[in-house]
């Protein structure tokens, strides 16, 4: 299948092959399945499967539009919607969306909600109101996403990692975590945390600052925070992510994601 993606990727006059159509369905078939996945742990990292993102790219072109019914809604699109929820073990509230080839496994809840294609959400894990979930992007086991938390996809450039949500990990009210930003395990980040690839994430909890980029360690207790910069016309703050401490081993977990941030007098 990687073969015949690569060179359709090369040459797009072999979409009017009927091979190609059909691995290129069957990528589709096996990402909504969760037997195939955009990224995937490796060795205690990630490894993205960049062929399989390029199969993602490749389905829109292929699909036609048409109109969607669902009960009084009507949608015009390119992609079906994800269905058969019952069989799965998902809980879906009214109006919560998937699009065929998005995972969600077993346990999952989506309030109402928005998860994209090539998106991975693993078991027991909460989409709660207004949250996204964007294409590729992978959450893990027993994660919650908080009210309006944006997660976002990432479909080209090709290279690009996905934003990466480990297990156990609880992001708080509107949050944003785009540009393939890795959380790491039952990370806790509070309300309006925004992280992006250039974002400062700076652990204060030590005499001596500590500045990390693009990833999250694991339990770390994470707030908005700002630092000072020069700018030809002054002095401002820009905005950055402060770790104010680590999720304690004598809380329950299933308690814990709330209560390490209140321990630090901070918004969920």
């Amino acid at each position: 299948m990687q073969n015949i993606i690569e060179a359709a990727w090369e040459n797009r006059e072999l979409l009017k092959e009927e091979k190609t159509l059909s691995v290129i369905r069957d990528v589709i078939e096996q990402l909504d399945k969760g037997t195939l996945r955009v990224a995937e742990p490796k060795g205690g990292d990630w490894q993205v499967n960049e062929w399989v993102k390029k199969a993602v790219i490749l389905y829109f072109p292929i699909q036609k539009m048409e109109t969607i019914e669902a009960g009084i809604f009507e949608y015009h699109d390119k992609m079906k919607l994800k269905t058969g929820y019952a069989a799965l073990g998902v809980r879906v509230v009214p109006n919560a969306v998937a699009r065929y080839g998005a995972f969600l496994a077993k346990g999952v809840i989506m309030m109402p909600s928005y998860v994209n294609i090539g998106a991975y959400v693993d078991s027991g894990t909460m989409v709660d109101t207004w949250a996204t979930v964007g294409s590729c992007a992978q959450i893990g086991k027993d994660v919650h996403l908080s009210g309006g938390v944006g997660i976002g996809g990432v479909l080209e450039p090709v290279q690009a990692a996905p934003v990466i949500i480990e297990d156990g990990c609880f992001i708080g009210s509107r949050c944003i975590v785009v540009e393939g930003v890795r959380v790491q395990k039952e990370a806790v980040l509070g309300a309006n945390v925004v992280l992006t690839k250039s974002t400062k994430i700076i652990d204060v909890t030590g005499t001596e600052p500590k500045e990390y980029k693009g990833i999250v360690p694991p339990r770390s207790v994470v707030i908005p925070g700002s630092y000072t910069k020069k700018f030809p016309a002054g002095d401002y703050q820009v905005p950055c992510a402060l770790i104010i401490g680590q999720r304690k081993e004598s809380t329950d977990l299933k308690t814990s994601l709330n209560n390490a941030l209140r321990e630090y007098d901070v918004a969920v």
